[in-house]
């Protein structure tokens, strides 16, 4: 039977892969449940099996791309556990097939970036998916459930390989008891500090100076949501980020603001809403309005999908299950 093969140019990484005496190549055989050969810059399962190929093939560019990073504190045992873990739940003999192939298929590569991102779960994947095929997309879901990062990589992979002109960041600002007018700075210097998560998740997948060039450059637009009324936006990728925190009548200026070849992009956390004197969140509004037109694709992520500390995870869960409880 042939074997199926990925050639690891960089053999320190080829090394770092296998582990002293092939100890991480043993946890990924005891993952896959098939034996996982090593020789000269190669690596090697038996074929035949076209579910065990595409697995070994996504988990070790996945290891690959996290070693390449450079910047993870674990050990090299730690990262691979690490990655097999955080895909446990794709791989598990209880997931489809297509469930396999649309993982796979979903990670972003973005040109000129430091890493490729992937999708950690099966929600996240069909997020990147929707995000690809829709033009507008309503992405919903808990702190550290991937939906801002995902829209911000995908965004970055769309003007870096010169598919659209430009990425505008935008978000309602909610002032809590300091006004954007006592701030210091330009109009630019005062709605950073709102903006600041989108620029954490370009710096993470991006060199910085990559950032700044295309901030300066005009590239990455920032546009607080008070100052898009009248504007049309051609040929762009739009992120409006924290939309749960506008208004229906925000929410209506805001879309009507999509011009031609552009994609919209509409993150937010239905259960962090900061409107004053209970005002109707124009997320919910428009989700609901919205729900059955053509084009628009609406993305709901859990607690399941949250991908920062595990005890993040946790904290989500526990008021989910509060929620259901009253």
């Amino acid at each position: 039977m042939d074997a199926y093969t990925i050639i690891v140019p960089d053999t320190n990484v080829l090394q770092r892969v296998c582990g002293t005496n092939d100890s991480n190549l043993k946890l990924i055989e005891s993952f896959l449940g098939v034996p996982v050969f090593a020789c000269g810059n190669e690596l090697s399962v038996d074929g035949g099996n076209p579910e065990v190929e595409q697995q070994f093939r996504f988990i070790v560019d996945r290891i690959l791309d996290e070693i390449g990073d450079g910047t993870s504190d674990l050990t090299d045992t730690e990262l691979i556990q690490s990655v097999l873990n955080t895909n446990m739940n794709v791989y598990s003999k209880s997931v489809s097939p297509q469930a396999h192939a649309l993982f796979s298929a979903s990670s972003i590569t973005i040109p000129g970036g430091i890493r490729k991102v992937y999708p950690r779960t099966q929600k996240q994947a069909e997020l990147v998916q929707a995000l690809r095929t829709s033009d507008m997309v309503f992405a919903t879901g808990p702190a550290g459930s991937g939906k801002t990062f995902l829209a911000v990589a995908e965004a970055l992979r769309l003007v870096l390989s010169h598919q659209k002109n430009g990425i505008v960041l935008t978000r309602p600002v909610v002032e809590a008891g300091e006004s954007l007018g006592f701030l210091p700075g330009d109009l630019e210097d005062k709605i950073n500090p709102y903006l600041r998560p989108l620029y954490d998740a370009m710096n993470t997948v991006l060199p910085r100076e990559t950032v700044r060039k295309m901030t300066e450059g005009g590239i990455i637009e920032i546009a607080p949501l008070a100052y898009m009324r009248g504007r049309t936006l051609n040929d762009c990728v739009v992120i409006l980020d924290e939309a749960q925190n506008t208004t229906c009548e925000q929410m209506k200026m805001f879309l009507t603001r999509m011009g031609e070849d552009s994609k919209v992009f509409i993150t937010g956390d239905v259960t962090q809403i900061d409107l004053p004197y209970r005002a109707p969140s124009g997320l919910i509004h428009a989700k609901q309005v919205l729900r059955d037109v053509p084009g628009i694709a609406m993305l709901e992520l859990s607690a399941e999908d949250v991908v920062r500390n595990e005890l993040v995870k946790r904290i989500v869960q526990a008021y989910e299950n509060e929620k259901r409880e009253k």
